[in-house]
């Protein structure tokens, strides 16, 4: 659309009358306030009408000597000064339109004229002028309201005129306002279908680097507000997370994460304060449906996570269940030293090594001793425990004693914590081996938390060792659905196979997982098949995750005994080795158990097994799924064992 020249004083727009110059707003006659940085920007969407100006544009003109970070605040800002003023809607626009991450449009008919002596101040009047030359309504004009007045003649013609330019515009405006309502109704349907969405990881806009931890954090607990949501589909961190700093457009990321929508933003902290700008961007086509900026002191900043998932659920017009409302609020504020703790403590679990869980370890117990009754807190604590256990770098008995305790500390604290319920299971699995309780649990924990991934995985394993194999699916179906793009969630869905009994989909689903668990699970998948070559290099692989082997010369002394030896020398030297790492570190029966029945030596097989069931070993509720051991199933004494773990026979 042509430009309109920078000496024009006024613009007209539906009720609204704009003066360029003296930045002045009116509404039928009515001064409006608007404060000189919205004017600007208003004025300059004013001159340009029906094209973009784009953010740089307006940084330019409006701020050139501040920071991105105060232009990106201020132009949110003025902006909805803005809509206010003019009684406009992000969601529904008449006058300004957002196009995300480029600018802003104004998109109603806009008539411009030089004014007369300056800006009409209110509707043409249509009487005689008052003595003092005042319009109607003046002081000199209601002095002499007693006054009869006789109109002036007027030609009929211009009268004529006049009244078919009237109707001519009502018709047109009429016309205008209904295709922009019904254009905008045909929209509608396309914003009621986001069902799912995905929390971009927060950019750190903090000088200080170590504050990533923080920004991390604020991710996290954004994603786990809006996860309450039932009826929203929302991606779990560990796929989000691999999109930090990632140069991909929106719809790709999109389309990767199969969502609707994303969220993103930035969090700026300074001493005590913290500033979160966040915005909801539709994918496809791509647009901005909402942005806010909130600023809160460090106490107050976990709640305001709650806030904004419900600012997202009301834009995309979910309606919220009353419990779900409940568990938005926050229940407890933790002391800032405490919540400092819990947040590193995250930073470091979120790195899933075993430096990262004992570093996590020691601030969830630091949050803890600062304030006894944080939940979240002892939720990590938990789950430090359970991968400390489930890695098999401490003996069951210590971390699955204590994986129990902190769980049940959780739960009595905070019931409405979902994540409290799913370690309150795995204290169930793997320290009662209380199956039915664990299930219990997890289906607590999904109630609460639907978009949990963990929880949904965990559910699955619980089932298919209850031999319910079809609902099983169903679940770790919901689970990859959270996580699709996660190494971890890919190895489950893996293992998942493989213990079902499917090794080809196995291999093809281990071989997108790229960690540690699933080398080792594809090792397994391979050695299943007889691929007896391709095992030992994803065995290599496997030891290749571990930070507690001498994993080079362990992979060459095995390589020149398979090829001595063929797979019982294979077998035979990694019994060895095993026996020998048990000296200075602990080293799971089961393990050797396994080596034992690979080389046929069921006796001894069995003596491992038993001190395995003795030790409340990792995995042993998995025995009967485990096709390690299929060549025992034939053997009285493995059903006995399956029964006095209390697995189905």
């Amino acid at each position: 659309m042509e430009e309109i020249a920078n000496s024009t004083r006024i613009a007209r727009f539906g009720a609204f009358e704009a003066d360029l110059r003296s930045g002045e707003l009116h509404k039928n006659g009515v001064k409006i306030k608007l404060q000189e940085q919205p004017f600007q920007v208003l004025a300059m969407l004013l001159r340009r009408p029906g094209d973009v100006i784009t953010r740089e544009e307006l940084q330019k003109a409006v701020w050139p000597a501040d920071t991105f970070v105060d232009f990106d605040r201020g132009l949110n800002k003025a902006i909805n000064k803005i809509r206010e003023a003019l009684g406009d809607s992000a969601d529904d626009p008449r006058f300004v339109e957002t196009l995300p991450r480029r600018g802003y449009r104004f998109i109603a008919p806009v008539d411009v004229g030089a004014g007369v002596g300056g800006l009409s101040p209110g509707p043409v009047n249509t009487g005689p002028p008052s003595p003092s030359g005042r319009g109607a309504g003046g002081e000199d004009e209601a002095s002499n309201a007693g006054a009869v007045r006789q109109p002036p003649a007027r030609s009929p013609w211009p009268l004529r005129l006049a009244g078919l330019l009237a109707m001519l515009l009502v018709g047109v405006g009429t016309g205008w306002f209904v295709w922009h309502r019904s254009w905008r109704q045909t929209d509608q349907p396309a914003r009621e279908r986001i069902q799912s969405l995905a929390v971009l990881p927060l950019e750190n806009l903090s000088e200080d680097k170590r504050q990533e931890y923080f920004a991390d954090g604020m991710t996290d607990e954004l994603i786990t507000d809006l996860g309450k949501i039932s009826a929203l589909r929302v991606i779990s961190r560990t796929s989000v997370m691999q999109y930090r700093g990632a140069k991909k457009p929106l719809p790709e990321i999109a389309r990767e994460l199969n969502v609707d929508a994303v969220v993103e933003g930035t969090v700026l902290r300074s001493g005590d304060r913290v500033r979160i700008s966040a915005q909801l961007i539709r994918a496809s086509p791509e647009r901005q449906l909402w942005s806010e900026s909130y600023e809160r002191d460090l106490r107050d900043v976990l709640g305001l996570q709650g806030e904004v998932a419900r600012a997202i659920a009301n834009e995309v017009q979910i309606k919220l269940t009353p419990q779900e409302r409940t568990r938005l609020a926050a229940l407890h504020a933790p002391n800032p030293g405490a919540q400092e703790a819990y947040l590193k403590g995250l930073y470091s679990w979120n790195k899933l090594t075993l430096q990262g869980f004992l570093t996590a370890t020691e601030f969830f117990n630091r949050a803890i001793d600062k304030d006894p009754n944080y939940a979240r807190a002892y939720v990590g604590l938990a789950d430090c425990y359970y991968k400390l256990g489930n890695w098999g770098v401490r003996p069951p008995r210590e971390v699955f004693a204590k994986l129990k305790e902190a769980a049940t500390k959780a739960v009595a604290l905070d019931g409405s914590l979902g994540d409290a319920h799913t370690v309150m299971a795995l204290a169930y699995t793997l320290n009662d081996w209380d199956l039915n309780g664990a299930g219990r649990e997890l289906r607590l924990a999904i109630e609460l938390s639907p978009n949990s991934a963990m929880a949904h995985d965990e559910y699955s394993f619980n089932l298919l060792q209850l031999g319910k194999r079809e609902e099983a699916l169903a679940e770790m179906s919901k689970a990859r659905a959270l996580d699709p793009v996660s190494e971890y969630t890919n190895a489950g869905v893996g293992f998942f196979l493989y213990f079902a009994r499917e090794s080809d989909k196995a291999i093809e689903q281990l071989r997108l997982a790229g960690s540690s668990p699933g080398h080792y699970g594809l090792a397994l998948a391979y050695l299943q098949r007889g691929s007896y070559a391709e095992a030992i290099e994803e065995f290599e692989r496997a030891d290749g995750g571990s930070e507690e082997i001498d994993t080079k010369e362990k992979a060459a002394a095995l390589r020149q005994a398979f090829k001595d030896g063929g797979m019982p020398g294979y077998w035979n030297k990694h019994l060895q080795l095993l026996m020998t790492e048990s000296k200075r570190r602990y080293i799971r029966p089961l393990e050797i158990a396994f080596d034992y029945t690979m080389l046929g030596e069921k006796e001894f097989a069995f003596e491992w097994l038993q001190k395995a069931f003795e030790e409340h070993g990792n995995g042993m509720t998995m025995l009967g799924l485990d096709r390690r051991f299929d060549s025992l199933h034939s053997d009285p004494r493995f059903r006995k064992l399956l029964h006095r773990i209390g697995l189905p026979i």
